[in-house]
């Protein structure tokens, strides 16, 4: 994955490289809305942030000189609604992808607001920013002992009847437990749902997927009937759903973005190159090529449909403890960054 260069000036005052994203991620690894919006605001005010490669923990510069657009990842938004006036002066664009599941009496998502809490967040900010700008993800589908297909539906219906006309569109995948011994042991450990011999049970089996399929199919048809028509995308999930009308969806999401930001003419065109534009002396953009470039970022999963982007986030940092998180290693590494982190230093944790 390309991404410009520039040179910034530090906090100490050294001149030293740093990525230039168009497009930044606010992120897959943790949740910066929920946990670190100050720190967030103060580095865009300051010009640039520091971010740390989880594998080998190498030291990146990411400067928001050129960002257009922000992606927020959340749980919890409420923290960060207050800041968007900030973004609005800047003219930078933004989005959420908001989780709203249904897994309280599981003890799945311990730290997270209650269903009408969060219910009632996503609608504040919905009613403030537009519907169209914040997306329902029930993520992931687990299948529990007293968690099947059915129960899944039921709890997508209940939530979804209070989204009605604050949301066009549902994402949603199965969990991943075979991938992940972290997630596994979370599992075990942390819910006494599962023994160490049946933790797998929670990724859904064909028939289970199937079953939950068509039933969000029929939830829809229903919907429809009622005058919402919401989408239904899966999130990184190999199996063709077509034949349901469910497509496979792009979280980092340039088709949205040229829908939704469609007044932002240098915005599009990149969109489409992935090149900033060059006026001509009449200061007009030049035409968008007829063959669109391949925008799909190559630094994630094959079947991962994001265009490029730059996350910020970084891993043992989120503290909904969710025992299905792969970011997390343990509560403890959390807590032990959480002691590191400061709203004024360059990176999430110092």
């Amino acid at each position: 994955m390309a991404l410009d260069k520039i040179i910034i000036k530090t906090d100490s005052g050294e001149n030293i490289e740093a990525i230039a994203p168009v497009i930044i991620s606010a992120s897959r690894s943790t949740d910066i809305p929920a946990f670190y919006a100050k720190w967030f605001f103060n580095r865009l005010a300051k010009g640039y942030c520091a971010w740390y490669n989880p594998f080998n923990q190498q030291k990146m510069y990411i400067s928001f000189e050129r960002c257009r657009v922000i992606v927020f990842w959340t749980k919890n938004p409420a923290p960060v609604i207050p800041y968007l006036p900030e973004l609005d002066k800047r003219g930078i664009h933004y989005y959420f992808q908001v989780t709203l599941n249904d897994y309280v009496t599981e003890g799945i998502e311990p730290n997270v607001p209650s269903v009408d809490e969060r219910v009632e967040t996503f609608k504040k900010l919905s009613s403030l920013i537009g519907k169209e700008k914040v997306i329902w993800r029930f993520d992931p589908l687990i299948v529990t002992p007293n968690i099947g297909p059915r129960e899944l539906l039921t709890r997508i219906w209940n939530i979804g009847n209070k989204l009605k006309g604050y949301t066009d569109k549902l994402v949603f995948s199965f969990v991943d437990v075979k991938a992940y011994r972290k997630v596994q042991n979370n599992l075990v450990k942390e819910t006494m749902l599962f023994t160490k011999e049946d933790v797998e049970n929670a990724e859904a089996n064909y028939a289970q997927r199937i079953e939950i399929v068509e039933g969000l199919k029929k939830i829809r048809e229903t919907w429809r009937g009622e005058g919402w028509n919401i989408e239904m995308a899966t999130c990184a999930e190999d199996i063709d759903l077509e034949a349901y009308g469910i497509e496979h969806n792009r979280c980092i999401d340039g088709e949205l973005m040229k829908c939704i930001f469609a007044d932002d003419k240098e915005l599009v065109y990149y969109l489409y190159t992935l090149k900033w534009p060059e006026k001509d002396i009449f200061g007009e953009i030049p035409p968008i090529p007829q063959k669109p470039k391949n925008i799909k970022d190559s630094g994630q999963r094959k079947i991962c449909g994001c265009m490029v982007s730059k996350d910020i986030g970084m891993y043992n940092t989120c503290r909904h403890f969710c025992v299905y998180c792969y970011a997390n290693t343990s509560k403890d590494a959390v807590l032990k960054n959480k002691d590191k982190h400061n709203d004024e230093s360059e990176s999430i944790i110092g």
